[in-house]
């Protein structure tokens, strides 16, 4: 395996766990804003928060769909 599949691999591993982890935190935000007795704009925020996390790493996945595509020719 050369130097930069194992570097898209890592940068792939990555994301996939910043996917995850976004997805947990905001089911637990969730939770603990039921839970808490959080009002809907706190949880708003954190909804929101998701979202820009999600958007990230999107934006992530694009990047490095960009980066194997460029590498293969």
């Amino acid at each position: 395996m050369s130097t930069e599949t194992r570097s898209t691999t890592k940068t792939g591993q990555r994301l996939a766990l910043l996917i995850a982890g976004i997805g947990l935190l905001w089911i637990c935000a969730n939770f603990a804003g039921s839970i808490l007795g959080w009002s809907n704009r706190t949880q708003a925020l954190f909804d929101l928060m998701a979202l820009a996390g999600f958007g990230f790493a999107l934006w992530q996945t694009y990047n490095l769909w960009r980066t194997r595509r460029n590498d293969k020719g």
